[in-house]
């Protein structure tokens, strides 16, 4: 027997999901369908106002209501300091360690040529617009410790360094392959103390 054509589109559209194969798609649309379908209006009515509501921040890409973010909006946040991560979802577990007062660039990604994702696609072009800004000194490299992550940090750290800017490393208390999203907060407020000037491996503490 065939499932019903919307069932299987919504099926289908669960499977998007990171992390969600075919049998977990299937297993979620029935019982949103079954046995929760106030649960499912809800989730419908939150994913259309959120594509509707939210978008990008013209300054940091991060998503936001506004033009500008809350974060880059605000007069105390050390302008001085630049942190460099790869998605919203990094930038909050950074900010939930309330040891950083910098700002934020968010890459919506990180280089992979192999999927076809290159400088253009990670707003490589707006993050160099930021780093002309004259009250920068520092960018912190908080892209995750995969291969990808790594390979993205390095080739951002040598265009920062090039046009005169203090480039640093988050430490290796985070660990290797690991992802920000899922690093404990004190973790990670540790790493950016200790993190470290790229290309003299020294620790250059300090989160501002």
């Amino acid at each position: 027997m065939k499932a019903p054509a919307p069932l299987e589109a919504l099926t289908s559209a669960l499977r998007r999901l990171p992390g969600v194969g075919a049998k977990s798609a299937q297993r979620f649309a029935y019982h949103l369908l079954q046995h929760d379908r106030d649960g499912a209006s809800l989730l419908a009515r939150a994913l259309g106002d959120a594509l509707v509501r939210v978008r990008h921040c013209s300054r940091c890409n991060t998503f936001t209501e506004e033009e500008v973010c809350e974060t880059c909006a605000s007069g105390r946040r050390d302008a001085s300091l630049l942190c460099v991560v790869e998605t919203p979802a990094d930038q909050l577990t950074i900010e939930q360690t309330s040891s950083y007062r910098g700002l934020y660039f968010v890459l919506m990604g990180r280089l992979s040529p192999l999927d076809g994702v290159g400088p253009k696609q990670i707003g490589l072009d707006r993050l160099l617009a930021r780093a002309a800004d004259p009250a920068l000194r520092e960018v912190i490299l908080a892209t995750n410790f995969t291969q990808e992550g790594e390979a993205t940090a390095h080739y951002i750290g040598e265009l920062m360094r090039a046009r005169g800017l203090k480039v640093s490393r988050l430490a290796r208390g985070v660990p290797v392959g690991s992802e920000l999203e899922y690093v404990d907060p004190s973790t990670i407020a540790q790493a950016l103390r200790d993190r470290r000037a790229v290309g003299d491996g020294e620790p250059r503490g300090g989160a501002g």
